[in-house]
This record gives C-alpha cells, structure tokens and sequence, in this order.
C-alpha cells in the first residue's frame, strides 16, 4: 500500500477528503488568464495577475472589495512599465514582493528582478524598490515569498551560487540594512531540472514547490527538509499549476491552473478536510473601512 502524500498523512484526513474545486468570483473570472492571489489583511483588497489567455504579459491588477461585491481589476497603483507578477503580502500587511522587468536607472527591458514596495501609516504606496544582489542577478527571478523566520524564499535560473539544476529556489535574509545573504535551498528541493515556485506553510513546515511538470512537497522536521513528494493528482491535473497561496490556517490551498478551455487560466481551490471560510468572500460582514491604495 503507497504512502498517502505527506500533507494528508499530518492532517489525518482520508484521501477522499482533499478535494479542489473552482473558485470563480464574479468580475474577477475572465476569458484571460487570472494566476497568483494576494489578498490584503489591512484593507481587504485582492490583488493578482492577469495575463493572455496563453499566459504571456503579465501585470498586477487590484480589485476592492465593496458592498456590492469585487471590482473590476485595474492597475495596481505603483504598476511599471515592465512585465510584473507574483505579488505577496508581508504578515503586517505593510510591504508586498513582486517581480518586474521595469525600467530600472534607465535601462529598459532588463530581467525579472525581485522588488518590493512599502505603504505608509495612511496605507499610501510609496516608490518600489528593486532588491540588491544578490537577490538579483543576471538571470531571472521568480515568486519572492517572505516566510515567519524572515527567510526570503524565491526561484532563480542564475548561474552562480551554487546552482543545482536549470532553475532553482533559493532563499536569502538580509543581515543588516541592504546587504543579504542568499543560499540554495539543496537538492531534497532542487533537481537538475526547474524549480520555480515555493509556497510556505504559516507554520513553516510545508514547502509546495512548483516545477516543470507537477507541484511537490518537502516537510520540515526542525533540522532538515525532506525529499520532496509529489501531490496527489487532484492537485496535479495536467502539469500547469501555478501561484500556490495557503490559507492563513495553511488548511487550504488556492492556485491556478490551465483548463484548456475559453476561459484559460483559472483559479482553484484544494481543502485538505478542512471546511474554512477561506478565499474571502466580498461583500462580506465585519469589511475594513477603506484606505487610501494609491
């Protein structure tokens, strides 16, 4: 008899539990292609990607949660001039990651860098910032992820460091104000292949890690993190998942996936025997009084 998937085994829930459905809300379900959810804990707002239907030109797009219901998505107000993607919240709420190819001291179309940009105490976005290397370096950057430990977990194809396969996930701490120290993340993570995305558990225990063909996961035991394993095929339909979030509870899963269909890229929704009140749903009772997002 095979081992049921590390996650279901810690969670004591039957395989026949762990089911994934859609999640469509209305305005925010489109015939483009919706990936990589952002959900703001200090005004409620839904930040995410939209691209083509066939995932190419990527930008930000927020969407308010109002008492009629979500928005239509529109720019994010620190939006560039760039491709951008893979937005994150700190826990606070007060900084949120990203990637961009922006215009960066007057070059133009350079590679996917990791940024990150602050608010101040009116929540009034301030300027991004593009992270120093060697968080960035002459390759591409991917899906920055600010764990509970303060690690900064993100994917890269570059070539030094220690790379292990194509592209790889690594993770950096900044030591002192602006200067950082960036590790790769082993081979019980990294293969010879590519390895582009990490979603950590709030618990920091669980890593969901993205790749060419499927979603894995590596637990860690307090020393070490272990082999990854495969996700069950309800996760792993056809090999396009992408944009893992966890819930805050890290009982359920959201991230995207092509459905091959008009509508392209659509979000969906794993509960691993948890019956949570999670993606938020707009309107909703007890909504935060909104600040000032740009």
């Amino acid at each position: 008899m095979k081992t049921l998937p590390l996650l279901l085994t810690t969670l004591c829930a039957p395989l026949a539990l762990a089911k994934v459905t859609l999640w469509q809300p209305a305005v925010i379900s489109s015939d483009r292609f919706e990936s990589h959810a952002a959900f703001d804990p200090l005004t409620d707002d839904f930040i995410l990607v939209r691209s083509a239907p066939d995932f190419s030109g990527w930008r930000l797009y927020v969407s308010h949660c109002t008492s009629t219901g979500w928005t239509t998505p529109a720019d994010v107000p620190f939006a560039g001039d760039g491709l951008e993607a893979d937005p994150s919240f700190s826990k606070d709420g007060h900084t949120l990651y990203f990637i961009s190819s922006r215009t960066t001291d007057g070059v133009h179309g350079r590679n996917l860098d990791l940024w990150r940009v602050t608010r101040d105490a009116t929540l009034k976005w301030g300027t991004p910032e593009r992270l120093p290397e060697p968080l960035n370096s002459t390759g591409r950057e991917w899906f920055p992820r600010l764990a509970a430990d303060g690690w900064l977990w993100f994917g890269s194809d570059r070539a030094d460091l220690g790379s292990l396969g194509k592209t790889d996930i690594w993770r950096a701490r900044e030591i002192e104000p602006g200067h950082w120290t960036v590790q790769n993340a082993g081979p019980e993570i990294n293969s010879a292949g590519n390895e582009y995305e990490a979603e950590m558990s709030p618990d920091g225990k669980r890593l969901f890690v993205m790749t060419d063909d499927a979603m894995y996961e590596s637990r860690f035991d307090g020393t070490r993190w272990s082999p990854r394993e495969k996700l069950p095929p309800e996760i792993n339909a056809n090999g396009t998942e992408i944009g893992a979030l966890f819930s805050p509870s890290g009982q359920s899963l959201l991230f995207s996936r092509d459905t091959k269909g008009p509508k392209s890229g659509e979000f969906h929704l794993w509960r691993a025997g948890a019956d949570e009140h999670w993606p938020p749903s707009c309107p909703r009772s007890g909504a935060k009084t909104k600040a000032p997002t740009n």
